[in-house]
């Protein structure tokens, strides 16, 4: 029981100071499953907030119960979905509570605003570090420039990409295993 708990205190951690989504969770996520706690690789974080991605529903949330699973099975994934989605209900019923009274407060709303731009920060050292260790290769670049037109010329929907993506990896492995014969 204590490890439940702890996982749901973990959750609930990062779930409090996840402002902008699921992206902006992704640094906080890798600095406690994979950095503090060991409980995976960055590629398996990765893997797995891919996954999240595609299945529907809140990625955050995916990605707790994904790993909450992992970690001690479907009372894991309870705890660790519990944990991700509990400080968002909390806050949501206070901020409803009390929103007429901050709605046009001009601190709120800068206090906001900084918090958006520090999530456009977060994301971008999140997806920095994602290139520097993904992106190295023709077939990579290939990759992630395709996946970039589908997603902003074509909009795409994000799980048709992975699942492109993953047939041209697929078709690329299988290009080189012939050559090799």
């Amino acid at each position: 029981m204590r490890d439940l708990i702890d996982l749901l205190m973990l959750f609930f951690k990062i779930g409090l100071f996840t402002f902008g989504g699921g992206y902006a969770m992704l640094p906080l996520l890798r600095d406690e499953v994979v950095i503090r706690r060991r409980f995976l690789s960055e590629e398996e974080l990765l893997d797995l907030y891919s996954i999240g991605q595609c299945t529907p529903g809140i990625i955050a949330v995916n990605v707790a119960t994904f790993i909450g699973y992992r970690q001690k099975g479907v009372w894991g994934a309870v705890f660790a979905t519990l944990g991700m989605i509990l400080p968002s209900l909390i806050i949501i019923c206070l901020i409803a509570a009390v929103l007429s009274r901050f709605m046009h407060n001009r601190y709120v709303a800068y206090a906001f605003a900084g918090i958006r731009i520090c999530v456009v920060a977060l994301i971008a050292d999140i997806v920095y570090g994602l290139w520097k260790k993904n992106v190295s290769g023709y077939q990579s670049m290939v990759i992630f420039v395709g996946a970039l037109v589908l997603l902003g010329v074509f909009n795409l929907s994000a799980v048709w990409i992975v699942v492109l993506a993953a047939l041209f990896a697929l078709g690329m492995g299988e290009i080189r295993r012939y050559k090799k014969k």
